[in-house]
């Protein structure tokens, strides 16, 4: 068809830690996933492949882009780029580890190394079956010795020793190489990874332990994006936490200024939060405040307070809460704590609705899609198949809406306590800084801000990020979600 169902797979030094949902049909996706991995402090890599599912057979690798540990570090505030997608070599696709000791016995009158191959773990599957069979190769000098084939096994117990004689003038810069690879009896034997060491480092002191297998040495050239690029924002975040009585003094700091109203606004650590924190880094703020004050049972006066600070800095209630302010971010995130459960048991009928019936809507007659046999029927007034599909589109939107609306209506007694409180105490708050008349209707506006705008609305839009669906809609009915989005 010209396009691809394209879903994203995270691996972390080999191992698979995410997936994305599919995008069908597009070579242009937008996924918008985030995910948090705790990770190890030595892992090496973050890898994201991209992948074309099919339904039958096996999905087809697009490309990948591969990240270091050090080129993620290098960055404190993260990577957030364009990436080209290399091709995916299955020689560089190794992983697990192997265990080794390397001795050169000093007491021996001929200088021999001893390559102790105890075992390997989490090797690559090769075969159909999810398995390898996997046998150890190991060089030296011009000699190469290998173990026995262990099959059928990702880890694998040799337990052999191979033995190496070593002539004076051989050491130099040699190395010894110690190569993985899964043994098949049709064909050539698929590569798991490989270690190296040099001959002097062992001569000296004995070596014993778990090595990662690496690849070979890449000799993948940059395409120059002809496999299309990954827009990535990848940080890495290094947080030690201590038992909680450590953190009561930074807790007892930002809530004073709710728990000891009367003091001077101006010089509290909430208020210094507020106007120091910059754009980037405003949601991660909001979310830890909204966090913090949630489990202090403060969530409310929290949301008060920036709130009201915010109206203070307001002029012209057209413009209130429409920025993307400490106050507004931590609103649309306690939202997203307290009421997602609520969001769900309103929409989620409607959009499981919209998503199963996939009936075609649009208004845009640019965007249309007509057949040409409706192409040729052209009054003065125009097309009359354009007529239909706008009034056959009207009616689904409508009915649609009307569902909507008469769910979100209807949830009154459904819509969590905290948030009818912190709702109702905005509008007393709106009403005391805009009291005349001709701004009746902003004490509602400043509500629907919230609600429609920064709650159900996006979740009509992307129901995937708000885990209404599992999956991304089709391009179809990601179009209605949009009309009626907006």
């Amino acid at each position: 068809s010209g396009s691809s169902d394209p879903y994203c797979v995270v691996k972390v030094d080999n191992e698979v830690v995410a997936r994305t949902a599919t995008v069908w049909r597009s070579l242009n996706p937008f996924w918008g996933e985030e995910y948090t991995l705790r990770l190890p402090q030595g892992f090496h890599s973050l890898a994201v492949y991209v992948l074309d599912e099919d339904t039958i057979g096996q999905d087809d690798v697009i490309g990948k882009v591969s990240l270091s540990h050090q080129q993620i570090s290098a960055e404190p505030r993260g990577v957030d780029s364009w990436l080209s997608l290399l091709p995916v070599d299955p020689d560089e696709e190794v992983q697990g580890e192997i265990h080794l000791e390397l001795q050169v016995p000093k007491q021996s009158q001929a200088r021999v190394l001893r390559c102790h191959l105890i075992e390997a773990r989490d090797l690559a599957p090769r075969d159909p079956s999810g398995t390898s069979d996997p046998f150890a190769r190991v060089s030296c000098c011009g000699h190469t010795l290998q173990t026995a084939v262990i099959k059928k096994t990702r880890f694998p117990h040799w337990d052999e020793v191979l033995e190496f004689e070593l002539a004076e003038g051989e050491l130099g810069e040699a190395t010894l190489s110690v190569e993985v690879w899964d043994w098949d009896i049709v064909g050539k034997n698929d590569f798991l990874g490989r270690v190296e060491f040099p001959l002097d480092t062992l001569c000296t002191d004995p070596t014993k332990g778990w090595f990662q297998l690496l690849p070979f040495p890449s000799t993948t050239e940059d395409h120059g994006g002809q496999l299309g690029a990954l827009r990535l924002a990848v940080r890495l975040v290094e947080d030690t936490v201590l038992p909680p009585h450590y953190y009561q003094p930074l807790i007892q700091l930002l809530t004073e200024p709710i728990l000891c109203p009367g003091q001077p606004c101006a010089g509290t650590a909430l208020a210094i939060l507020d106007e120091v924190t910059s754009g980037e880094s405003r949601q991660d703020v909001a979310t830890k405040l909204v966090k913090i004050f949630l489990g202090q049972g403060l969530a409310v006066p929290l949301l008060d307070y920036l709130t009201t600070r915010e109206l203070a800095r307001t002029t012209d209630p057209n413009t209130l809460f429409r920025s993307n302010s400490l106050a507004s971010k931590s609103v649309e995130q306690f939202m997203k704590v307290v009421g997602l459960p609520y969001l769900h048991e309103v929409l989620r009928p409607v959009v499981n609705r919209i998503f199963e019936e996939k009936k075609y809507v649009e208004l845009d007659p640019g965007k249309m899609e007509l057949s040409r046999s409706r192409r040729v029927r052209i009054s003065f007034k125009g097309s009359l198949s354009e007529a239909r599909v706008r009034d056959s589109s009207l009616e689904l939107l409508k009915g649609y809406l009307g569902d909507i609306i008469d769910a979100i209506v209807g949830s009154v007694e459904k819509c969590p306590l905290l948030m009818r409180v912190a709702f109702k105490q905005l509008r007393r708050r709106v009403e005391e800084r805009f009291p005349s008349a001709q701004h009746e209707e902003v004490r509602y506006f400043s509500i629907s801000a919230f609600l429609f705008l920064r709650f159900f609305a996006p979740a009509v839009l992307t129901p995937k990020l708000f885990s209404l669906r599992e999956q991304h809609a089709e391009p179809r009915t990601g179009r209605t979600l949009l009309l009626l989005a907006k």
